[in-house]
């Protein structure tokens, strides 16, 4: 990239790609859905001439464009109930409820947890992840619930950065999976990284994924309903994007209610009741204090609706 503008030449391996496509494999930060955006707007050139989003290249071709300078928007503070399970002067943990995201992103400016932390937490809140995640030093998708810890400043979020890294945070998550799990525990050892043919997955096992690694035990098995269920925990040794839900899917056992990540699904897939995304909820963290190094553990009770799907499937 030279003076903000990129520029490729295209190899013999991209013969024939389209430029799309190629673009979103060269730069894994842009999303297919901009880069195409852009090849609308006439933002990108080959060999100097605006091309469409089919065009399909060959060797030696030279791709060229901008990045729009990027304009982040007011994050405002909103009045929004808070589930806390510890709180002092560095650090607090919430109970996120399903349907919450975590921080604000395209199309989700408001109503997030980040909102409803900037009103409780007024300015104490770390600034390191920058004003579009304040506090925010790691997350959970929007239909997981349960515990998700927020640094109120930069040296606590320093500390759980590094904890976080040498994985060193507890962190139990209780989910329910299509299938019957024979074996009473496991190990899921199995690299994840991005899809390269749909990047809103991820995927187990490609190629330059990242180490990810998740322990599973059975808590129960359900036998009715078809092929069965296992209602499972699942403790994190990695904390790579969507880890619980690739990996689980990677071994012919997805979550119940997870519309993404389904492909390997025994039987039919129908459910015992209506969900809304994954049943998967964080419900024990530990780590240790960024300040006095005491440690803390805190478990988020199991919500309403994953009480009642235990007691369906039991009954």
């Amino acid at each position: 990239m030279a003076d903000g503008r990129y520029l490729f030449q295209v190899t013999a391996e991209y013969e024939e790609e389209r430029i799309d496509k190629y673009i979103s494999m060269l730069i894994d930060s842009l999303s297919r859905s901009f880069i195409q955006k852009l090849l609308r707007d006439g933002q990108v050139l080959v060999n100097g001439k605006a091309v469409k989003q089919n065009f399909r290249l060959t060797e030696g071709d030279e791709v060229s464009f901008s990045l729009p300078e990027a304009v982040e928007p007011d994050i405002l503070p909103e009045d929004i109930p808070l589930d806390i399970l510890y709180e002092d002067d560095d650090v607090l943990v919430v109970n996120k409820p399903k349907g919450m995201v975590v921080h604000p992103a395209a199309g989700h400016y408001s109503h997030t947890l980040v909102n409803a932390l900037m009103y409780h937490c007024r300015d104490s809140l770390s600034g390191i992840n920058g004003v579009m995640r304040p506090g925010i030093v790691h997350r959970i998708d929007r239909d997981t619930t349960g515990s998700l810890l927020v640094c109120k400043n930069d040296a606590a979020h320093l500390s759980i950065a590094a904890q976080l890294k040498e994985h060193s945070i507890v962190r139990r998550y209780r989910a329910v999976v299509y299938g019957v799990i024979d074996q009473e525990e496991g190990v899921i050892n199995l690299p994840v990284g991005r899809d390269p043919y749909d990047r809103k997955r991820m995927v187990a096992g490609v190629r330059n994924g990242k180490e990810a690694v998740t322990h599973y035990r059975v808590l129960q098995r359900f036998h009715g309903y078809g092929q069965g269920y296992t209602y499972i925990e699942c403790r994190l040794e990695t904390g790579r994007t969507h880890q619980i839900r690739v990996h689980m899917e990677a071994i012919g056992h997805p979550l119940l209610g997870d519309e993404v990540y389904r492909r390997n699904m025994p039987g039919n897939g129908k459910a015992p009741c209506q969900l809304q995304g994954q049943c998967l909820h964080a419900m024990i963290l530990g780590f240790h204090h960024p300040k006095t190094g005491e440690y803390i553990e805190t478990t988020a009770p199991l919500p309403d609706y994953f009480s009642h799907l235990l007691h369906i499937l039991g009954g």
